[in-house]
């Protein structure tokens, strides 16, 4: 979910990564990673619902800093090479084809917080709040935590941010927070700019047949340390979003 608390101008080129990792306190946990242009003309915050495990306390989630190794996503997008087409003439063969362009914690570049539950936002200052009665029209959300993320005014590209958190409804698969608040509003429909990327186990691929998956394994293109969030030894799936669709979240 691409929640802000203030109005932005533009949201665009937005790309979540997101894998089981191991599981901690008999719990399952996922990563999130999470990258987006924007546009505002303030501070802001962005905020995204995660459906973490029952009485979850504020440092159940883990934030990780991406600041040395912002380049996972093109990484990641690397995976997925073009195919080059053979000309069937000896002339010059045509060109690839070219592709669409609480507690505070200091993680990079912004500052991020683990909001436990929606009464908690009035621990957060006001401007990283949500309008009042958002969430009443969310309720989906009811029992959910909350990564809070300030940003400063900017037209720019944030380096990406990552997070691991409990699971709370493994039997939904892995979650991606794709729903749009971009003007205090809850749309039916939203434009989405999206690319999503996931990795699971053999056991759970079931759920990724219909996303393309890379030819060779992630290790051909991460060489970098990626805090252990991006499983070398396995391959990538990837699904892209465009155009207005139903503003609502992925799962896995």
């Amino acid at each position: 979910m691409c929640c802000f608390s203030r109005e932005v101008e533009d949201v665009s080129n937005t790309k979540i990564f997101a894998r089981w990792t191991s599981a901690g306190e008999g719990l399952l946990r996922q990563c999130i990673v999470y990258q987006m242009s924007y546009k505002a003309k303030e501070d802001l915050a962005m905020v995204l619902p995660i459906p973490v495990a029952s009485g979850s306390e504020e440092k159940a989630v883990k934030f990780i800093n991406l600041e040395k190794t912002p380049d996972i996503f093109e990484r990641l997008h690397e995976c997925f090479p073009v195919p080059r087409l053979r000309s069937l003439s000896r002339g010059t063969p045509p060109p690839a084809a070219k592709e669409d362009k609480l507690e505070v914690v200091q993680v990079g570049s912004y500052e991020a917080s683990f909001v436990p539950t929606v009464k908690d936002f009035t621990r957060l200052d006001e401007r990283f709040r949500l309008p009042d009665g958002t969430w009443s029209a969310l309720p989906q959300y009811a029992a959910w935590g909350f990564a809070v993320f300030k940003l400063k005014p900017a037209s720019t590209t944030v380096h990406p941010m990552a997070f691991t958190f409990p699971h709370a409804k493994d039997s939904r698969g892995l979650f991606f927070p794709t729903v749009h608040i971009h003007d205090g509003k809850v749309h039916k429909r939203a434009k989405f700019d999206h690319t999503l990327y996931a990795q699971q186990s053999s056991l759970r691929s079931a759920g990724l047949m219909e996303w393309e998956e890379s030819p060779g394994l992630a290790s051909n293109n991460l060489k970098g340390n990626y805090s252990d969030l991006v499983d070398l030894k396995g391959h990538v799936h990837r699904k892209k979003m465009n155009g207005n669709l139903t503003n609502d979240d992925v799962w896995v």
